[in-house]
């Protein structure tokens, strides 16, 4: 085979791979370039294939909570007396957004009774037990970060009222 042959073939493999890459299907970089879809379809396989390689498919990553691989019914647990007890202490607070199944309430700004700062709440009730533990408070000025003493303040509030809301659930 001459050159005229060899260069007949690499001509005919080059158009070959570049209307398989332009196809949609088949390999090339047609699939990776089709999509942000496909692509994070792609990327995903090649996380799970290197897992699985290096035997971590088990482990599981922070990126694992954008990848929505838990079932649709799973939901967090969330202590009822923590809840109830953060929507009131807060209650100057309007709110912007609740989530009782994952246990998320924002707050825009507001003004405490007395108060000249405005101040704006994130807070998470992420466990189904009473503890400080299943609290996890964010408070906001418009300057920035509330002071720590304050988040503490608002922490220890949230938590008497809750235990307070217990014990008269329980008539003890």
């Amino acid at each position: 085979m001459g050159w005229n042959g060899i260069g007949r073939a690499v001509v005919l493999a080059g158009t070959a791979l570049v209307l398989a890459g332009c196809s949609g299907g088949g390999f090339g970089f047609g699939n990776f370039l089709s999509g942000g879809e496909r692509s994070r379809q792609v990327v995903a396989e090649m996380e799970e294939q290197r897992r699985i390689s290096e035997g971590t498919a088990n482990d599981s990553t922070i990126w694992d909570l954008f990848s929505n691989a838990q079932p649709p019914s799973t939901t967090v647990e969330v202590n009822k007396y923590l809840w109830n007890a953060s929507l009131e202490v807060l209650d100057f607070l309007p709110i912007q957004s609740v989530d009782p199944f994952s246990g998320v309430i924002v707050t825009g700004f507001g003004t405490p009774p007395g108060g000249g700062r405005a101040y704006r709440a994130a807070i998470l009730v992420n466990d189904p037990a009473l503890d400080a533990r299943s609290l996890n408070v964010a408070i906001m000025t418009r300057g920035g970060p509330a002071s720590r003493e304050t988040i503490r303040a608002v922490e220890d509030a949230i938590l008497t009222r809750a235990r307070q809301l217990r014990i008269q659930d329980r008539n003890l």
